[in-house]
């Protein structure tokens, strides 16, 4: 195969599918949200897109910030450009793989509960309408998270918290989420390049069909918590999130239940933690 793109790069998602697609003997060309610092980052992008001519483009860059609320800002990064991106690979017949999210199923299941969902959910009806591939993650974990800040896994955050003896708070309430291991999510997005012309014009869930509770994460982890009064929880909270196995792409499964992803991060977490003491 020639070259394919890999949009937000330098992020989690797309580092990690990055190095997945090279160590499969792919052809990466990496493009990180450099071009929204020049004013006319359509043209720049544009410009991008036609020197590479990617024969596919795994679109994973976005504001990932659920709690962003600048309009302008979330709807630049995460609909424009990915409309943009659309339109030309459904100019020029390439295959595009977007990366979604499950905030699109919101509170209840149907719409988004907040900016990022909505942003998230306009931008995927775009790829579906004009022939891509949408794949919408569940809780995402796993190695090369380290530098997402708020945005890392409960995961991620607990076992910093742990480390510095702080105290791990959860809502009360018991909520579960469908946490699924970024090598899972990496395969999918394989799956979808190989099956595209079946897959195209849908959206596919990419997660375990499991929804668990964060006190099962943190007994997994060995680490303890305690609980955090009621009215800290925000409004809109997704109390239940989970992927429902007839929304999955046929023919693709995931291979990391909790259990096995939580000792595989877990192992990767120790090993950089001696590395660092080292």
């Amino acid at each position: 195969m020639s070259s394919v793109i890999v949009t937000g790069s330098s992020g989690f998602i797309g580092k990690y599918l990055s190095g997945y697609l090279t160590q499969l003997g792919y052809s990466i060309e990496r493009l990180d949200a450099e071009y929204f610092l020049d004013k006319e980052w359509r043209t720049t992008l544009l410009n991008v897109l036609n020197s590479i001519d990617p024969a596919a483009i795994f679109h994973v860059g976005a504001c990932s910030n659920t709690l962003e609320s600048n309009v302008q800002l979330m709807m630049e990064k995460n609909y424009e450009s990915t409309k943009l991106i659309s339109d030309w690979c459904n100019g020029k017949g390439r295959r595009l793989i977007y990366s979604s999210s499950a905030a699109n199923y919101g509170v209840e299941g149907d719409y988004p509960s907040n900016l990022y969902g909505w942003s998230k959910y306009v931008a995927e009806d775009y790829v579906c309408k004009s022939g891509g591939v949408a794949l919408r993650y569940f809780n995402v974990y796993g190695p090369g998270e380290e530098n997402k800040g708020k945005m890392a896994s409960f995961l991620y955050q607990a076992h910093l918290d742990h480390r510095v003896g702080g105290n791990v708070l959860l809502f009360p309430g018991s909520p579960t989420r469908d946490f699924v291991y970024i090598e899972d999510v990496a395969s999918a997005n394989l799956h979808a390049l190989k099956n595209f012309s079946e897959l195209a014009g849908g959206f596919y869930d990419v997660g375990t069909a499991e929804s668990r509770s964060f006190e099962e994460v943190l007994q997994l982890a060995f680490i303890n918590f305690s609980y955090a009064e009621e009215a800290k929880i925000p409004i809109g909270y997704q109390f239940y999130t989970c992927s429902n196995p007839e929304k999955w792409m046929r023919g693709w499964r995931p291979e990391y239940p909790l259990e096995r992803g939580v000792d595989r991060y877990l192992r990767y977490l120790k090993e950089r933690m001696v590395a660092e003491m080292a």
